[in-house]
Formats: C-alpha cells, sequence, structure tokens
C-alpha cells in the first residue's frame, strides 16, 4: 500500500483547528496533512489518503460539487471515510447540513470541543476500515488477474484444439484421399462392443451402395468364393495368435462379379494382453492379378522355349525307337518273338514320351493359384526329370534335400515355376566357365531370429529354405541390389526377359515369405527361397502303387458304355478296348449326339467322354447335363490337356475322375472298375 493511502488529509480553514488537530494526530504518529481549501483538500483525495477529517463549517462554505462528483466515481471497493467535526447544537441540523452528511455516505460526526483521545480512536478506526477496503481491492485484483489468466489460457486451448482438429481432419483427408488413390479402403472392428467403421469404398469393393450394410466376419466369408474359402477361415483362425490378419482371396461381389481382394489388419491390446480391436486395409487386387498371372506365362513359356531343345532332343530318341520298331515289325511281322520285343521296346518309350509330356503340360498350365499344405522334397522329386533337361548334360544337377524337412503352404506350379527359373539362371551362368560347371538344390529346416527378419518384413520363427546354388561367374557388386527388380537382367540382348527373378520374389512374397541372394564374382551364386513351417500336416500324397494291385476287370452282364470322342482313330482304339473288355459300346461323336443316346430309353451304366471336343460343348459340360437326364449315371472323362475352363464346368472344381491320355487297356479297365463301384479313379 502507498504511503499516501495511510494519510488522514485535514480540512480546517478557520481559526488554528486545522494546526491542533495535526499536532494531536503527530503525537499519535499518524501522518496527516493540512489543506487549506476545498480545492486543494479534493486533489489530494484523489491522488490518494487514507482518511478525511473535515470541519462541517468548511463543507457549508460550498465548492462540493466535484467532491460529490468524486465520491459517485469510486470503484465498487471503494467507500471513503470521513471525520467531520460539528459544532454542538440545540437543535436539528438544517435540511442542507443534513443532506451533505448523507452525500458524504461514511462518516464519523464528532461535536466539539472533542478531546484528543477521542480525535486520534475516530481516525485510527476510519485508517483501519480503509485498509480493509485497499485489501478488498486487492483481492478483486487478484481475481481479475486470475480471471484474465483463465480467459487467456482457454482462449489458448481452444486455438490450440482448433488447430490440432484441423491437423488431425487434415491428415483424415490426406490418408482418405491416398488410400483412395491407392485403391484401397480402412477397416476398424472394436473386439469389445463389436462396432465397425469403414470408408465408404468397403462396401463398393462388394458392389453395395451406400454404407447401411452391417458387416462381420461371416458376413464377409459368404462372399468369399468356395474355392478360396477354407484358406480366408484359415487366415481368420491365425488372428489370435499372431495378432495379424493376411488374407488374399477372391469374393463374389453383390452383382455376381468375381474379384481379387488383399486384406491386411493388425490387433490391438490392452496393458493384460487382451485384444481391444483390429483395423486394416482392404484392396481390390483383380487388376494386379491379371498382370501377375501374364507375367507368370510369359515366363513360363520363355523357360519352356529355353527347354525345347532338350525337349526335342527327347522325343526324337524316343521316336526313333517307336517308328524304328513299328517299321521293322512291319517287315518281319512273323518273327513274334521279335515282334514282341519290338513292341515292349516302343511301348517303352511310348511311356516315356508320356511322362515327359504331362511334366510340360503341369508345368505350363493355366489354372488359378492353389496354396497346399505339402512337402516341398516331394516336389523337387517329381521335378528333378525336367530340371535335368533345362540344366543341360553338360551341367552337373545335384539335390541335397533334408529327409526331415517342415511342410510348408505354397501352390505346386508357382513352386516349380520358380525353381526351374533359378536353375536356368544358373545354367545361364555356367557358360563359358572352364572346369566342373555344378548346380546344387538344397533343402534345409532353419530358425530366423528377430535380427535376421529385421529388413525381411517377416516374423521370427521356423522356416524352410530352398536353395539354387552354382559355380557360375557371379553377379558384382553395385547389380546384385537389382536383380529382384522387373525387367532387370545381367544377360546380354536376346537371352531372357528379365521377369525370372522377379517372378519369384513375388512368389515368396506371397507365400509370406522371401527370396536372398548371395553372390562372389569368380566363385558362384545362391538364391534361397524363404517360406514359413506351416503347422498343418502335410496332405497324403498319392502313389500308385494300391491302384496297380486292383486286377483287371471285365464288363458284367449287359454293361453298356456311351463313348463320345470325336477323333476317328481314338475313338477305334477305344471301341476295340471297350469291346475286348466285353463292354457293350454306344458310340457318338460329339455331345449332341451323346444327349440323343441319353434321353432314349436304351441302357447307359457309364458315360466315357473326351474332355475337348468341338460342337460348343465340352465333357464337363456334357456331364453336367448328363447327370439331369439321368440322375446318378456314372461318369468318366479322358483328356490328353485340361484347359482353364471357365468357372462351373464341373471337372474345374474335381467334381469327376479323368483318365489322362494316352492310356493302355488295362488302365481303361482299372478306371471303368472304380467309377462303377462307386469308388473314384
Amino acid at each position: 500500500m502507498a504511503a499516501s493511502e495511510e494519510c488522514i488529509l485535514i480540512l480546517a480553514p478557520r481559526g488554528r483547528d486545522a494546526s491542533v488537530i495535526s499536532a494531536v494526530l503527530d503525537r499519535s504518529v499518524l501522518t496527516n496533512r493540512i489543506c487549506t481549501d476545498v480545492a486543494g483538500w479534493l486533489d489530494c483525495l484523489q491522488a490518494g489518503a487514507g482518511a478525511a477529517l473535515v470541519t462541517e463549517e468548511a463543507l457549508a462554505d460550498g465548492g462540493t460539487t466535484d467532491l460529490f462528483a468524486w465520491l459517485d466515481a469510486q470503484p465498487p471497493w471503494s467507500d471513503f471515510p470521513f471525520i467531520v467535526l460539528a459544532t454542538r447544537q440545540a437543535g436539528r441540523r438544517t435540511e442542507r447540513a443534513a443532506e451533505l452528511l448523507r452525500r458524504l455516505g461514511n462518516v464519523v460526526l464528532l461535536e466539539r470541543p472533542i478531546n484528543a483521545e477521542t480525535l486520534t480512536s475516530a481516525v485510527a478506526s476510519s485508517l483501519r476500515a480503509r485498509r480493509r477496503q485497499y485489501q478488498a481491492r486487492e483481492h478483486l485484483l487478484e481475481r481479475e488477474r486470475a480471471q484474465e489468466q483463465l480467459r487467456l489460457a482457454n482462449e489458448g486451448l481452444e486455438r490450440r484444439v482448433a488447430e490440432r482438429t484441423r491437423e488431425v481432419e487434415a491428415a483424415h483427408e490426406t490418408l482418405a484421399f491416398a488410400l483412395d488413390a491407392a485403391g484401397m479402403t480402412s477397416w476398424d472392428i472394436d473386439i469389445v462392443t463389436g462396432a465397425h467403421r469403414r470408408s465408404p469404398r468397403f462396401d463398393a469393393v462388394f458392389g453395395y451402395e451406400g454404407a447401411g450394410r452391417d458387416w462381420d466376419r461371416n458376413s464377409l466369408l459368404a462372399h468369399v468364393v468356395e474355392e478360396d474359402r477354407e484358406s480366408a477361415e484359415h487366415a481368420f483362425a491365425e488372428v489370435s495368435q499372431t495378432g495379424r490378419l493376411d488374407l488374399e482371396c477372391r469374393i463374389r461381389r453383390d452383382d455376381g462379379a468375381v474379384r481379387w481382394i488383399a486384406m491386411r489388419g493388425q490387433v490391438k491390446r490392452d496393458e493384460a494382453g487382451t485384444p481391444l480391436r483390429i483395423a486394416g486395409i482392404l484392396m481390390d487386387r483383380t487388376d494386379q492379378h491379371v498382370t501377375e498371372e501374364a507375367l507368370r506365362q510369359a515366363q513360363k513359356m520363355e523357360a519352356i522355349g529355353q527347354l525345347t531343345g532338350g525337349v526335342a532332343h527327347d522325343f526324337n530318341n524316343l521316336l526313333t525307337v517307336i517308328v524304328g520298331g513299328l517299321d521293322m515289325m512291319l517287315r518281319r511281322p512273323e518273327q513274334v518273338d521279335r515282334v514282341k520285343r519290338l513292341a515292349e521296346a516302343a511301348m517303352g518309350a511310348a511311356r516315356r514320351g508320356e511322362q515327359l509330356t504331362q511334366q510340360l503340360l503341369a508345368f505350363s498350365r493355366r489354372q488359378m493359384l492353389r496354396p497346399q499344405t505339402l512337402n516341398p522334397n516331394r516336389l523337387l522329386i517329381d521335378f528333378k526329370p525336367l530340371a535335368e533337361r533345362a540344366a543341360t548334360g553338360a551341367v552337373e544337377l545335384a539335390f541335397d534335400l533334408d529327409p526331415a524337412l517342415d511342410p510348408i503352404r505354397i501352390d505346386p506350379a508357382q513352386f516349380e515355376a520358380a525353381v526351374l527359373n533359378l536353375i536356368v539362371n544358373a545354367r545361364d551362368a555356367l557358360e563359358g566357365r572352364s572346369g566342373h560347371a555344378r548346380i546344387a538344390v538344397t533343402s534345409r529346416n532353419v530358425r530366423l531370429g528377430t535380427a535376421a527378419v529385421a529388413d525381411r518384413g517377416v516374423p521370427p520363427g521356423a522356416y524352410v529354405v530352398i536353395s539354387v546354388s552354382d559355380t557360375g561367374s557371379g553377379i558384382p557388386a553395385d547389380k546384385i541390389q537389382r536383380v529382384f527388380e522387373p525387367f532387370f537382367t545381367t544377360n546380354e540382348v536376346g537371352k531372357g526377359t528379365g521377369l525370372g527373378l522377379s517372378q519369384v520374389y513375388g512368389f515368396t512374397r506371397s507365400a509370406k515369405g522371401f527370396a536372398q541372394i548371395e553372390s562372389e564374382v569368380g566363385a558362384g551364386t545362391t538364391v534361397s527361397l524363404y517360406f514359413p513351417r506351416s503347422t498343418d500336416p502335410a496332405g497324403e500324397e498319392t502313389g500308385t502303387g494300391p491302384v496297380a494291385a486292383i486286377p483287371l476287370r471285365r464288363a458284367g452282364e449287359g454293361e453298356t458304355v456311351l463313348l463320345v470322342e470325336d477323333d476317328e482313330p481314338v475313338l477305334g482304339m477305344a471301341v476295340e478296348s471297350l469291346e475286348e473288355l466285353r463292354y457293350r459300346v454306344i458310340v457318338a461323336r460329339n455331345a449332341a449326339e451323346a444327349l440323343e443316346h441319353l434321353r432314349g430309353v436304351e441302357r447307359i451304366d457309364i458315360l466315357f467322354s473326351d474332355v475337348v471336343m468341338p460342337g460348343g460343348m465340352n465333357g464337363s459340360q456334357l456331364a453336367a447335363e448328363a447327370q439331369r437326364v439321368r440322375p446318378g449315371i456314372k461318369i468318366l472323362l479322358t483328356s490328353g490337356y485340361v484347359a482353364n475352363l471357365d468357372e462351373g464346368q464341373v471337372i474345374g472344381h474335381g467334381e469327376l475322375p479323368v483318365l489322362n491320355k494316352p492310356y493302355r487297356r488295362d488302365e481303361l479297365a482299372r478306371s471303368l472298375r472304380l467309377v462303377l463301384g462307386g469308388e473314384r479313379a
């Protein structure tokens, strides 16, 4: 509090009152100041004072207008104290005098004569009251300052909230724009409440307009095509263990169109490990799959082209045995022993030709990818003859396979294509090299820690590694980082498309693994394919042992075969084989003729039809129609090459048995027996 606010202002202009009062206050150590007139007194009041002591006659002299204006303008906390020294009167004061006292407000009226003690007590009380007013002023000011600080803080907080809100909205808008530009849509499921959120594009991927549809795991799986449903259910089942969803499958949209989708998601858990929510993205991968399929087929055709020379050489050797043997049999048919020996040699050559054809068809087939849980060693062993032809006789091809190899989940056709690409690349790397040329194919179980997979985008754990190594020229360090890029090749112009290793890379990624290459110039290269170990058991591997043990079965009494074949030489051979097996044979050269017989009343026990036929209806379509016309009829199909049939054609779903061409009479008898007996061929 300022010194002036402790001062008592004295206005007593007549006589010695002012000096006497000042002397009394001085003795009590009360700061005071004498004012000579009302104007000076008012100036001092405005400058600040603790109280004012004024004589009644000084107020009566006039000039109080400015005083009362100052009093009326006091702040709310102020009620300035006045001590008025009045002259003792016999009667009541005049109305003017009373009004003056009333207008002063906070007044202590002391009548003269007054002793010193009364005067100092009144002054001290007035000062104490004024101090309390100043304290109230400070409290009010403090509260105002606090309110101002709170107002400023609220304004700052509101400003920051508005800024953060704008930032979040901008981030959401940017994310939504980026997702839409990338063909992605986001989704989020609250595991606790079941609430789900998704971006509008999610419903559009499934062919729905608007966002009024409810989604859950079952409604999504209902859209997955039947062939992919098992793998989709497996992906969802793994979420509880891995905390991640990684699904790629085909769906049937609401409008009936079939599309490829990919779903990626991750589970968020609380501190106790309880799942709270799962969120991720969904992508329409149809266009990418079409492109990848075209690249796969291009790479397969390139690999087959590289095999052409070796295959032609093998076929010419086989045909030499067959043609030469038949020529000698025709020249000397009477030499029975010689004819039998030549026929057996020709049959053996033909069977080897059949095996080679089946290997080529299996490699070049156009079919939907079908991941299977299997032992890759079996694939490598079956694939070995084709791999040896790719490596050529000048190169040693060695297989070193771990007999305790774990199963993995892969598509067999893609796996064979990837290994063949690596063998062809290794063979090319060995061209022009002096010394022993060797390619090694190995399989091993490995366990990779966190550091080993840190930059691979896969979790640590148990893996199966398939490696192809060569003793070739190696790859320079400045090129090894680019070998998995599409269309990048270290070969000279005209040798290879540069798609081989990119196809291998894409295949391993789709199988949730990764590819790794190690090379040293002048020492050779090793490409390793890592696949996560499957927790499911490997599928049963079929063999020919049990089937081969089934004895030859001839037809029962009156058993009739409806034979459908458009190739006349094949038709003649089939009729002869069936009749030798004592079947009654009805011949049709296309599906239309076969349906005429089926709609008739004659006995038909089994339909034996080629798959690939002219006339607008193939064998699998005929089979479906035959089952409609004659429910329960037995069916056996045959084909030398099953193309990529459209959806809905029965053979594409593995519903019917197929006898591969070429077939021998014993194989035909065995297949007919199995089908007529209600078993699978």
